[in-house]
């Protein structure tokens, strides 16, 4: 006999939860209520991660465990998968918004107003949210600038703290106030709000300021895309920045058994917390006893990127700021050519 379902009051709505002892985190023991019961105790913060933003959505319906992995070009037998469009059967109390990809097609995306959809989400099994830097009503003007801090073999959280730190430095001098989240991983992303921008400015304001840091510290930081090339080194992800990129909301969870999630955390305390710090079970407690930290994020008022797209303007007189776009992308203008530095010749780069 089929489990019957739990149904969740929210928003003046009520939200199925199918299959609710389902384990998803077998490994701490929970299952997916409880998944759904963790994203209703920090609701303020993913709501506010999430509001009004076209979000992909990282499903995984069969749980988190160490043999479950994401379906690719070289695992079409995965279990997990993204969900860029809205799925079939959406209620039609689930707000949309219209996308466009990079070669120009477009779609609908959901884009959360309300928690209830959010745990409607969650009860398609996701345990990953990855929201534009965009919303509604303008899915093609940016308002959040979002710096990936990458660790590259050889480095660890620490290292990207350390990078983080000063990043913070250069966005101030940018007129850009930062704020820093772990990324469930072992990187640190730092946002900034911004007056509404489009997608090739605000990326090359991120090129810019990841130039910026890397100057002041060559021997941890480096904006080069190409692997060969960066060393061990933080590596500031400025395609993050492009179009349909998937970065992970604050509060979400990064899809281990683990179960980390990634926090928002305060400039004084950043330097003094692990990623290991913050998880599905852990963050209740934070989020109860201190609210959502990047409530002041959200209360700072959006800045020009006018300063950083003046480095930017300086770089490209120098010879080129351009940097290579993400493979799925078409060429771009003013794009370099896509060859790593050890198979350039004459015939593909000239």
């Amino acid at each position: 006999m089929a489990e019957p379902p739990v149904e969740l009051e929210l928003d003046g709505r009520a939200v199925r939860i199918s299959s609710p002892s389902k384990p998803y985190f077998p490994d701490m023991g929970l299952n997916k209520l409880q998944v759904a019961e963790y994203f209703l105790a920090v609701g303020p913060g993913i709501l506010a991660a999430l509001k009004d933003r076209p979000t992909t959505m990282e499903r995984w319906p069969n749980g988190v465990t160490e043999a479950s992995s994401l379906v690719g070009p070289k695992n079409p037998d995965g279990d997990a998968f993204y969900a860029k469009r809205t799925p079939k059967g959406v209620p039609d109390w689930v707000q949309q918004a219209t996308i466009t990809f990079p070669s120009g097609r477009t779609a609908q995306a959901v884009a959360p107003a309300d928690l209830a959809t959010i745990v409607w989400m969650v009860n398609l099994g996701t345990v990953r949210f990855h929201p534009w830097p965009v919303r509604v009503p303008e899915p093609d003007l940016v308002d959040q600038l979002r710096i990936d801090l990458d660790p590259q073999p050889g480095t660890d959280f620490a290292d990207a703290v350390v990078a983080a730190l000063e990043l913070r430095t250069v966005l101030a001098e940018a007129g850009l106030t930062g704020f820093a989240k772990t990324s469930g991983g072992r990187g640190v992303h730092v946002f900034a709000p911004i007056e509404p921008a489009d997608f090739i400015d605000a990326r090359h304001a991120t090129i810019a300021i990841g130039r910026a840091l890397a100057r002041r510290l060559p021997e941890r930081v480096t904006v080069n895309w190409w692997k060969e090339e960066r060393g061990e080194r933080i590596f500031v992800d400025f395609n993050q920045m492009a179009r349909d990129r998937l970065m992970t909301s604050a509060y979400s969870i990064r899809p281990t058994p683990a179960g980390r999630v990634s926090a928002p955390v305060t400039w004084d305390e950043l330097d003094q917390v692990s990623p290991d710090d913050f998880t599905l079970l852990t963050m209740p407690a934070r989020f109860a006893e201190l609210g959502d930290v990047w409530a002041p994020f959200y209360a700072t008022d959006p800045a020009p990127i006018g300063t950083a797209l003046e480095w930017y303007a300086a770089d490209d007189a120098d010879g080129g700021a351009e940097m290579p776009y993400p493979p799925e992308y078409p060429k771009m203008p003013g794009e370099p050519p896509r060859v790593q530095p050890s198979k350039k010749n004459p015939a593909n780069w000239e």
